[in-house]
């Protein structure tokens, strides 16, 4: 077993969709299937307020969102990153896409940890066909099979 330490944890007032014990374990599965040796990463459930104060805080945009992720590990350093999970954004995504919000509870952990580990996507068209997007459905696949 590779020495990640990940915590998982659910905002006030939070029913998680989810078992936090299968998110931390989605992002076990990112960082073994991306062969990082040690990492320290935290994920939050949040709801649409809480969500959106960090996205205006921290990005300057307005309104809650479905994942942010702060790397906060130097360059050459393990991997270290606070991943916030928007739960409600997940259920309208979930729910646009037709898919459980359990997935995409999962698919959103597996996101924020990949832009961690230094991944990242374009904006708007042509997002869904990058390397991340691909990876990501990859690991997620892996993810629900288990």
């Amino acid at each position: 077993m590779m020495p990640y330490d990940v915590e998982v944890s659910a905002g006030d007032g939070i029913t998680p969709p989810v078992a936090l014990a299968e998110v931390a374990a989605a992002v076990r599965a990112v960082l073994a299937g991306e062969a990082v040796p040690e990492a320290e990463i935290s994920v939050a459930l949040l709801g649409d307020e809480a969500i959106a104060k960090l996205n205006e805080r921290y990005l300057s945009h307005e309104g809650p969102t479905d994942v942010l992720s702060f790397p906060l590990h130097a360059d050459g350093a393990p991997p270290l990153g606070d991943i916030y999970v928007g739960v409600d954004q997940a259920r309208r995504q979930a729910d646009e896409i037709g898919v459980p919000v359990r997935e995409e509870v999962l698919r959103l952990a597996v996101h924020g940890t990949l832009h961690v580990l230094g991944y990242d996507h374009p904006e708007g068209a042509g997002r869904e066909d990058c390397e991340m997007y691909r990876r990501q459905e990859e690991l997620l696949g892996s993810v629900l099979s288990r």
